[in-house]
């Protein structure tokens, strides 16, 4: 990249209305390791986080606390701060909707709406839920419940402002047919587009009177702005932008956003209202929202009255800042909720960490010191057990940064792991302890080690965006400057010669998950136990089938089109199905892990040549791949292949 190209990414910004778990602290990791990996590719990059600290739910929480809400927020916002900088998050703006800079445009951006007619004043009347802070129809609640966070709704009713989002309905559909990448994943366009366009955008309350703790309406007394008309404009107030003209430079350099990253419960916030807000300013809409998805606990979400809340804290203490980075990085899928337990933490860190990668390091670094002193030279002599790593490792960089860019950091940290996981197998094939032994076999014994010496220099370059101490460790202890993701086209580019440590650390020591329940009971000495899983009764084994009837199967790659509710059963799904050369009708028995709206878009593998059936009344042409049990079924996914991609 001759000249560094701008690049401006921004968080949601975290509510103050109390410490945030380790499920809001993804997102903030999630947006590091983006951030991270975008300035190893060249970019230079503004990355925005913050805090949002108006509303009616923080001005309660203040009262019951016997606190002033600006005092409460103060508190919370450093707590949010301190959370962030213990996860080695390298953002470059803090921003706070308490600042006066920030309060100052709202009350400009409100008026210059206003004057300008998109702005009314009328009366609401509906269902408001307080957590989310946002009204709904009778129609839009589930349950009679909120339809954002499931909780309680209230009848409320109040003078309030209004802004048109029906005036620019028909531009903003436009915007997605021009945008197609605009929301990601695809599912999440989906269902702002059947849930809330189709339908027809209601006019939206962006004022308040029931309620002082948020930023007044200047021009009318008892008025106080939205929370989310205050909040979502932070992106373009901490860039220095002035309604009147007078925006800073900051501004003018990196606005439109190159990426909002956020949760999926808030995507029709920042994918309807947002750009709606923008288009009627007159301004340029950020290019890409990425919803990403929910890590959940076991497989429920995470909740203060549940009892299984997990704070980013308490687990650095246990598991060290880049133990929890790579744990949520990587177990969190790009489209589906992720899940933590402490068992999964304890499996992933002693495999993945001190196994995997801790081990590889390690054992290299012990034999370069034992075998020759800790200097590391490259003999050159050759074998052709050493193709295959060397490959691997010159592929490594280009895929992994090709997954980084579509934000689907799980599989790129798999595509270092293939590097790893083939690095300690070469050590496997090449049995350095062998070769130490034979006196002719010394030159071939140091070019092993050069090799893998030179394969732990790619992985650790590229885990610099995913665990930056433990990246920074391991290549100091190999004592290279060669740190440049951009540059790893040539294996080879090692200095020869070089002397690694000869104290090599520890980068992760296994742990004993009895040690860690003892830790956990201390932590959480109220939460509520688990209930213990019943023992799975083994199945019993099926009949051997041959290679001729596998070849019967006819299995496709498909994209399904359309999605709803069987009419007559709850736990069955009917999708229209595009598999390339027709479009299938199928119905699936997963209306319990995927809503209609998750299904909208998604890649499956579809077996083509089953034969047809009437499920409950309703036809269907095949069957949709799947992975699980009765419990919970993940849909495969064959990743980008062409409709009518055949799978074997």
């Amino acid at each position: 990249m001759s000249e560094k190209k701008d690049f401006y990414m921004t968080t949601a910004i975290a509510y103050t209305s109390g410490k945030p778990h380790i499920g809001n602290t993804y997102e903030i990791v999630l947006s590091d390791a983006i951030a991270r990996h975008k300035r190893q590719e060249g970019y230079n990059v503004r990355f925005q986080t913050g805090t949002d600290e108006h509303g009616i739910k923080i001005e309660k929480k203040a009262k019951e606390a016997g606190m002033d809400p600006k005092a409460y927020v103060d508190e919370v916002a450093g707590t949010v701060k301190n959370i962030w900088d213990m996860m080695d998050t390298t953002y470059d703006n803090f921003i706070r909707t308490t600042n006066p800079d920030h309060e100052k445009q709202i009350q400009k951006v409100f008026k210059k709406l206003y004057d300008k007619g998109d702005i009314y004043l009328g009366y609401y009347e509906g269902m408001y839920c307080d957590a989310c802070e946002s009204f709904f129809t009778e129609s839009q609640l589930v349950d009679g419940r909120c339809p954002d966070c499931g909780g309680p709704v209230h009848e409320a009713k109040e003078e309030a402002y209004f802004f048109k989002l029906s005036k620019y309905q028909d531009r903003l559909m436009q915007y997605y047919n021009d945008n197609p990448d605009f929301i990601k994943p695809e599912s999440r366009k989906n269902e702002m587009i059947n849930n809330f366009i189709k339908p027809g955008l209601q006019d939206l309350c962006v004022s308040r009177t029931s309620f002082t703790w948020s930023i007044p309406v200047d021009f009318a007394p008892g008025h106080v702005v939205y929370v989310w008309m205050d909040a979502l404009l932070n992106y373009i107030t901490g860039l220095g932008y002035d309604v009147d003209g007078n925006s800073g430079p900051m501004f003018e350099k990196y606005w439109p956003a190159d990426v909002h990253i956020i949760g999926k419960d808030i995507v029709r916030f920042h994918t309807i209202y947002w750009p709606i807000f923008l288009m009627a300013l007159d301004l340029p809409l950020p290019k890409q929202v990425f919803g990403h998805p929910w890590l959940l606990v076991g497989e429920s979400k995470m909740s203060k009255s549940k009892g299984n809340v997990i704070y980013a804290d308490d687990l650095v203490k246990m598991f060290g800042v880049d133990a929890v980075r790579y744990y949520l990085l990587h177990e969190i899928p790009y489209d589906n909720d992720g899940t933590i337990t402490w068992d999964l933490l304890v499996e992933r860190i002693n495999s993945d960490l001190a196994n995997i990668l801790g081990n590889l390091v390690n054992r290299t670094l012990a034999m370069s010191n034992k075998y020759f002193d800790g200097i590391v030279e490259n003999k050159g002599v050759y074998e052709p057990v050493d193709d295959e790593l060397q490959s691997i490792a010159l592929a490594m960089p280009e895929k992994f940064s090709a997954l980084m860019d579509e934000y689907k950091v799980a599989k790129a940290i798999d595509e270092i792991y293939v590097l790893l996981r083939r690095s300690n197998k070469y050590i496997d094939d090449t049995m350095p302890w062998a070769l130490a032994k034979d006196p002719e076999k010394q030159d071939r014994l140091a070019t092993v080690l050069y090799n893998l010496i030179e394969a732990i220099r790619f992985s650790a370059v590229a885990l610099e965006s995913i665990m930056p101490s433990t990246s920074k460790k391991i290549l100091d202890m190999i004592n290279t400057d060669q740190r440049d993701l951009l540059k790893l086209n040539v294996f080879g580019a090692y200095a020869s010669g070089t002397k690694v440590t000869d104290k090599p650390e520890v980068l992760f020591a296994r742990l004993k998950a009895e040690d860690v329940a003892k830790q956990v009971k201390a932590l959480y000495p109220d939460k509520k136990e688990e209930p213990k899983k019943e023992e799975k009764k083994t199945a019993p084994l099926l009949p051997d089938v041959t290679i001729d009837d596998f070849a019967k199967i006819d299995l496709v790659v498909g994209t399904v089109e359309k999605c709803e509710k069987h009419p007559d059963a709850d736990r069955l799904l009917v999708s229209q199905i595009n598999i390339g050369d027709e479009t299938r009708q199928i119905v699936s028995g997963i209306a319990s892990c995927y809503t209609p709206e998750e299904m909208v878009g998604k890649k499956v593998v579809v077996v083509k040549n089953l034969k047809p059936a009437r499920l409950r009344g309703v036809e269907s042409s095949g069957m949709i791949l799947c992975a699980g049990d009765k419990k919970k079924y993940i849909v495969v996914d064959p990743g980008d292949l062409p409709n009518g991609t055949k799978v074997s």
